[in-house]
C-alpha cells in the first residue's frame, strides 16, 4: 500500500514563490552587498586625542592630496626621480620628529642598476627605505613593509600605488611615536621602479645591506581604486603569519583569487613575486581590486578614492605590523616555513575567516564527501524502506534523477555560452562592461532556468509514478550534491586550492540532510524544505559574495585583456560555476509550487528580456569617465639604414593598439584620415616585425596609419654608435663595443644574421639570441651611456654582407610633447568614452 502517496500534501500555492524568491533577493542585497563595500568611518586629526595608537586617515589622505599633485610619476622624470623623492624625505622626517625614544631609525635612498628579467634593463632607479627598530634590538630577522610610489605614463597614481604609499607612511608614523613593544626590525620599502618591470625591488632585494635581514614581506598595490585590500597571495605554508592576518579588523582575502591570478587571465604582476622568487621570502599579498575602470588612467584620482579605503588598509596594516613584528615565529624562521605545500583561506563576509594547509583540505574535503554520501545512501534506503519500493526502484529513480540534472547543467551552460557567441557576433558583446546588473539576466537567469525547467517537465510527465513528489525532489537535491562531490574530489586529487568551494556546498547540504534524517522530516511531505532552506543561507551569502568581488575584479580586466578573446566567455562560465554553486540546491525548491513551469518560465522571460536591452543603448558597453574604452596610440618615425650607413627605407605613422574587443571605435577614426592598413599587410622580414612583441611597435591585432607629418621629438633621438671592433682569439669570432644614449625609455632590438650567432654579451649569459631578441631599458637618475658589447661567431667564409642587425626603439612617455598638427587632430577624433594613452616614438634599425 502506497501509504506516502496518500499522505502526500498538496503543493504550495504558485503565490507564495514571488516571497521565496525576493527572500534571496534581499539577502543578496541587503547584506551580502551592503558588507562587500562597507569600509570603516575614517578618523580624523579631532579622533587622534581620543586613539592616540590608531591609524588616522585623514593624514594618510593628506599625504596622497600632496603626492598626487605632483602628477604622473614616470621613472626617469623630474617629478618621480626629484619631486617624489623629496616629498618621502619630507615625510619621514616629520616621522623622526614625533619618534619616542624607545625607537632607532635608519633612512637611505638607493640608487641601483641591474637585470630584473629576462627582457629587461634598469640603470639608476630609486629606492626610499626606512628601518625602525628597538634601540636594544637583538632580532636578526626584519618584517619588510612594500609599496611603490611611481605610477604609469598619465595617471597620477592615486590608488596605484599613492593609496599605499600614504598608507605606509601614516603607519610608521604611528609606530615610530608608540613606546613599542617591537621585537624585529621593520623595513619601509618605498620602490620607485614597479611599474617599468618590479624593477625597484629587485635592485632593492638582490643589492641592499638589509635586503638578507628581510624574512616577511607585506606587500601593498592596487589593481583598482578603492574598495577593501584583498589578501589574494600568501608565499608562506606555515599558519602562523595567516593567524595573524586572521586577527586583523577588516578581514578580506581568498585562495580563490591566487588560483584565477595564476591562470595568467590577469597580466598585471606585482613586487611579491620578486621577494618571492628572488628571496624565498614569506608574505601576504594585498591589492584593491575595487573599480578597476579606472586602472593604469588619467582617472586614477583622488576623486574616485573613498577615504574609508584608506582607514580600512591602514587599520589592517598596522595590526599587521604589530603582531609580526613582535611574533615569536620570527626568530626561529627556516626554509620548512616556505615549503610547497598551500594555504587554504578565505574571509566571510568580512565577518571572520578560516584558514588551513592544502593537506589540511585534503582530509577535509574527504571527509566530507564520504560522510555525506553515507547520507545520501542512509536517504535512499529509507525511501525504499517507506514506500515499499525495492532498493533497485529507487536506485533507478536517483540514477535517472543525476542524469537529468546533469544534462539540465549542461543545457544551461550551453545556453548562456551560446548567448556570449551571439552577442559577441552580431557586435554587443561587453555590454555588462558599464552595466554589470546585465549579466544576472544574460548569464546567471538561463542556467536558472534550465535547473529547474527540465525537473518541472519531468515531475508533470512521471507525476503517476509511485514514488511521492517530495522524495522525487529530494532526489534532485541528492543528485545536485553527488555533482558537487565529484567535483570536490576530482578537484581535490588535482590539488586545486579552490576545491574548498565545491566542498563548502556539499557540507551544507549534508547538515540539512542530517537534520532530515534524524528527524525524520524527509518523510513528512515538504518539510523536508525547511532544514534545506536555512541550510542555504550561509552559501548563498558566501557564494555571492565570492560572485561579486570575483566580477568585481574580472570585470574592469576584460576591458583590457585585448582584441582575441570574447569577454563574454568567461563571464558566462563565471555564471555558470556560481549558478550551479547558488541555486542548484535552490531551483527544485521550486517544484514545490503550484504552476512550477510558468514560474520556472519566468527565468526564461527574464533571459530574453536582458537580450533586448543588451542591444539598445542600455548595453552600450562604455561611460565616459566611469567605465572608458582604453587605446594604446604612438605617432612614430621609423628609419631602416643599410651597412654603409644610408637609408633604404623611411616612414611617418601612427600606431594604434586596441586594447579590448572592440576595435570599431579605432577603424572609424582611421576612417576619416585615410585607407587603414592591418600591421599583417606592412609588417615584412625586418627584426621588429619578427618580434612582434605588445609594447613594441608592431602587433597583429594592432592599427598602422601612415601620414606625412613626422612626430615631433622633444629631445636627441637614440644613438647607437659602434665604439670599436675586435677580432678575439677564439676562431671566427668579433667583438662588437655600442655606446647607446637616447630618451629614458628605450628598446633594444638584436638579430644575428644567419649563420652568424651571438656567443657572449654583458647580459643574462642564459639568454643568448639565436634568432630575434629584445630587451626595454629604462633610466631614472642616472642617465649615462649605456656600454655594451655583442660577440658574434661568423661563419668561416665571411663575406663583406651584414651579419647583425641592431634596432634601438626610442620612446617619451612622460615628456611634454608638442603634437604634430595631424596626431592631434587625431586623439581628438576618439569619441569621450575613450581614454587613450599617447607618446612619440621612433626606430632606427643598423646593420652590421
Amino acid at each position: 500500500m502506497d501509504v506516502l502517496r496518500l499522505e502526500q500534501p498538496k503543493k504550495l500555492g504558485w503565490y507564495y514563490a514571488p516571497f521565496f524568491t525576493a527572500f534571496w533577493i534581499i539577502l543578496g542585497l541587503a547584506i551580502v552587498l551592503t558588507q562587500l563595500n562597507h569600509l570603516p568611518t575614517p578618523l580624523t586629526h579631532r579622533d587622534e586625542t581620543a586613539h592616540p595608537d590608531s591609524f588616522i586617515a585623514e593624514r594618510a589622505e593628506e599625504i596622497l592630496v600632496n603626492l598626487t599633485s605632483l602628477g604622473p610619476r614616470v621613472v626617469g622624470s623630474n617629478t618621480n626621480e626629484v619631486e617624489t623623492i623629496e616629498l618621502l624625505l619630507n615625510e619621514i622626517e616629520k616621522v623622526q620628529n614625533q619618534m619616542s625614544d624607545y625607537f632607532d631609525i635608519e633612512v637611505d635612498t638607493q640608487i641601483v642598476s641591474g637585470q630584473s628579467s629576462r627582457f629587461h634593463l634598469y640603470q639608476g632607479v630609486q629606492n626610499v627605505l626606512v628601518k625602525l627598530s628597538a634601540k636594544n634590538n637583538t632580532s636578526p630577522n626584519y618584517l619588510l613593509i612594500n609599496a611603490h610610489f611611481d605610477s604609469v605614463p598619465g595617471s597620477p597614481g592615486a590608488a596605484d600605488d599613492g593609496s599605499m604609499v600614504s598608507t605606509v607612511l601614516e603607519v610608521l608614523r604611528v609606530i615610530a611615536k608608540s613606546n613599542g613593544p617591537l621585537e624585529h626590525p621593520i623595513v619601509f620599502l618605498f620602490n620607485g621602479a614597479e611599474e617599468e618591470g618590479l624593477d625597484g625591488t629587485h635592485g632593492f632585494i638582490t643589492q641592499h645591506k638589509w635586503a638578507k635581514n628581510c624574512k616577511v614581506v607585506i606587500n601593498l598595490d592596487a589593481a583598482g581604486s578603492g574598495g577593501r585590500e584583498l589578501l589574494f597571495r600568501s608565499s608562506a605554508s606555515n599558519s602562523w603569519l595567516i593567524n595573524y592576518y586572521r586577527k586583523v579588523p577588516h578581514p578580506f582575502a581568498t585562495t580563490l583569487a591566487e588560483d584565477i591570478y595564476q591562470t595568467n587571465l590577469i597580466s598585471s604582476g606585482t613586487d611579491f613575486k620578486i621577494f618571492r622568487d628572488y628571496a624565498g621570502m614569506l608574505g601576504l599579498d594585498f591589492a584593491y581590486i575595487y573599480n578597476g575602470y579606472v586602472y593604469h588612467t588619467e582617472f586614477d584620482s583622488m576623486k574616485v578614492l573613498p577615504i574609508g579605503s584608506l582607514q580600512n588598509t591602514g587599520d589592517n596594516v598596522l595590526s599587521l605590523a604589530k603582531s609580526v613584528g613582535n611574533a615569536p615565529e620570527m626568530w626561529n624562521l627556516t626554509a620548512a616555513d616556505n615549503k610547497t605545500d598551500h594555504l587554504i583561506f578565505y574571509d566571510f563576509l568580512g565577518w571572520f575567516m578560516l584558514s588551513y594547509t592544502l593537506s589540511t583540505s585534503i582530509i577535509i574535503n574527504y571527509v566530507v564527501c564520504l560522510a555525506t554520501l553515507i547520507a545520501i545512501t542512509r536517504s535512499l534506503f529509507m525511501m525504499s524502506k517507506a514506500t515499499n519500493l525495492g532498493w533497485l526502484a529507487i536506485i533507478s529513480q536517483y540514477a535517472l534523477a543525476l542524469l537529468l540534472q546533469i544534462f539540465s547543467i549542461a543545457v544551461g551552460a550551453t545556453a548562456s555560452i551560446f548567448i556570449a557567441y551571439f552577442l559577441d557576433s552580431i557586435g554587443y558583446s561587453m555590454s555588462w562592461f558599464s552595466s554589470d546588473w546585465l549579466i544576472f539576466g544574460l548569464y546567471f537567469c538561463p542556467i536558472f532556468y534550465f535547473l529547474g525547467i527540465f525537473p518541472a517537465l519531468f515531475l508533470e510527465c512521471t507525476k503517476r509514478h509511485p514514488l511521492c513528489l517530495s522524495f522525487r525532489i529530494q532526489l534532485f537535491l541528492h543528485s545536485q550534491c553527488l555533482i558537487l562531490i565529484a567535483l570536490t574530489i576530482a578537484l581535490t586529487i588535482l590539488n586545486i586550492n579552490s576545491a574548498f568551494m565545491c566542498m563548502l556546498a556539499v557540507f551544507f547540504y549534508a547538515v540539512a540532510l542530517i537534520i532530515n534524517l534524524i528527524t525524520k522530516l524527509h518523510s513528512k511531505g515538504y518539510w523536508f524544505a525547511i532544514a534545506v532552506i536555512a541550510s542555504q543561507i550561509v552559501p548563498f551569502m558566501f557564494f555571492s559574495y565570492v560572485a561579486q568581488f570575483v566580477y568585481y575584479l574580472f570585470i574592469p580586466v576584460l576591458g583590457r585583456s585585448g582584441t582575441t578573446l570574447n569577454p563574454d566567455i568567461l563571464i558566462s562560465i563565471v555564471a555558470t560555476i556560481f549558478s550551479v554553486l547558488i541555486g542548484g540546491f535552490l531551483m527544485p525548491l521550486y517544484l514545490l509550487f503550484r504552476k512550477a513551469r510558468s514560474i520556472i518560465f519566468c527565468f526564461l522571460g527574464i533571459t530574453l528580456l536582458f537580450v533586448i536591452l543588451a542591444i539598445t543603448p542600455i548595453g552600450s558597453p562604455y561611460t565616459a569617465k566611469l567605465a572608458p574604452q582604453r587605446y594604446s596610440v604612438q605617432h612614430t618615425y621609423q628609419i631602416f639604414h643599410n651597412a654603409d650607413g644610408s637609408i633604404r627605407f623611411n616612414e611617418s605613422a601612427i600606431y594604434v593598439y586596441p586594447i579590448d574587443r572592440h576595435t570599431n571605435t579605432a577603424k572609424d577614426v582611421i576612417n576619416r584620415f585615410k585607407t587603414m592598413h592591418n600591421i599583417s599587410d606592412v609588417c615584412n622580414d625586418e627584426i621588429s616585425c619578427q618580434l612582434r612583441r605588445p609594447s613594441i611597435f608592431y602587433t597583429a591585432s594592432a592599427f598602422w596609419l601612415p601620414v606625412d607629418e613626422a612626430p615631433i621629438i622633444p629631445s636627441e633621438k637614440p644613438l647607437l654608435t659602434l665604439t670599436n671592433e675586435i677580432i678575439l682569439n677564439t676562431p671566427n669570432t668579433k667583438r662588437y663595443n655600442y655606446t647607446l644614449t637616447g630618451p629614458d625609455h628605450l628598446t633594444i632590438f638584436i638579430l644575428p644574421k644567419a649563420p652568424a650567432r651571438v656567443v657572449n654579451w654583458p647580459f643574462d649569459k642564459t639568454l643568448l639570441p639565436n634568432s630575434g631578441y629584445f630587451m626595454s631599458f629604462v633610466y631614472g637618475k642616472d642617465n649615462k651611456a649605456l656600454e655594451f658589447f655583442i660577440d658574434l661567431e661568423l661563419p668561416a667564409n665571411n663575406s663583406n654582407t651584414p651579419n647583425l642587425e641592431i634596432g634601438i626603439a626610442g620612446n617619451w612617455v612622460h615628456q611634454s610633447v608638442q603634437h604634430a598638427e595631424i596626431y592631434e587632430e587625431f586623439l581628438q577624433s576618439f569619441p569621450d568614452y575613450t581614454t587613450i594613452v599617447n607618446w612619440v616614438a621612433t626606430y632606427d634599425s643598423w646593420l652590421f
